[in-house]
């Protein structure tokens, strides 16, 4: 491998890695409220079942 391509190698992975840095947090994020999400689901779903069994 010459300069020039090494040189080219190492500006590719760290502007990957910037990418990485940057992206990675709303990716957790995004994961974060689809957990939430299904949270609060379930919890309707039970809140909607018991209103059922009592009203019976």
């Amino acid at each position: 491998m010459e300069t020039t391509q090494l040189q080219g190698l190492i500006g590719t992975l760290a502007v990957i890695g910037l990418l990485a840095l940057v992206v990675l947090p709303a990716i957790v994020g995004v994961v974060h409220d689809w957990r939430v999400d299904r949270q609060l689901r379930r919890a309707e779903e039970r809140r909607a079942s018991h209103r059922i069994a009592r009203a019976a």
